[in-house]
């Protein structure tokens, strides 16, 4: 007969993921967050302008309406850039951390043997810039992803051969 234990684990022995330094993204992909930023308000802009335009009855109120533009516009950089600071990623020889968010902070760690596939992606503007975005994928579908976008092509490029190497070795174990 088989004998069986459940014993208690004692919090206080793990290992601390949040002492673990993680790496920013770079420098560049604020640029490249501000450039989107800014598409996006000046596309909102136009449309706002076009709405008051076409309004025979706005009257005064176009001035609200603009100063509800800079305020958003504000909030929007003072989120994105609180949002850019609090990024980080770590590349472990288990695991994979990624920590992200302002308002609710995500911290997800996921093991290297749950890996099944590895994307390196260069948008238009981040080959200029010379940054990629690297895609991680689990079995745990869309909640098993990460997405790690700023990092340095060539350094986007050799974690995922390291990530694939793994790959490879974990299934020729298997």
């Amino acid at each position: 007969m088989i004998s069986f234990t459940n014993e208690t684990i004692d919090l206080d022995q793990l290992p601390k993921y949040e002492a673990t330094m993680l790496t920013k993204p770079h420098p560049k992909y604020w640029t490249l967050m501000v450039i989107n930023i800014s598409v996006f308000l000046v596309i909102l802009g136009i449309g706002l302008a076009a709405l008051l335009l076409l309004n025979d009855d706005a009257g005064l109120n176009w001035l609200i309406w603009i100063a509800l533009y800079l305020i958003f516009a504000v909030f929007l950089f003072i989120v994105y850039r609180a949002s850019f600071k609090r990024r980080g990623f770590a590349l472990r020889e288990k695991d994979v951390l990624y920590k992200s968010g302002v308002i609710a902070e995500t911290t997800t760690i996921v093991p290297l043997h749950r890996i099944q596939h590895v994307a390196l992606n260069e948008g238009v503007l981040s080959r200029v810039f010379k940054l990629g975005t690297l895609q991680i994928y689990t079995a745990g579908g869309n909640s098993g992803q990460i997405s790690i976008a700023g990092i340095p092509i060539e350094q986007a490029k050799t974690m995922k051969e390291a990530l694939v190497q793994r790959l490879v070795v974990q299934s020729e174990n298997e």
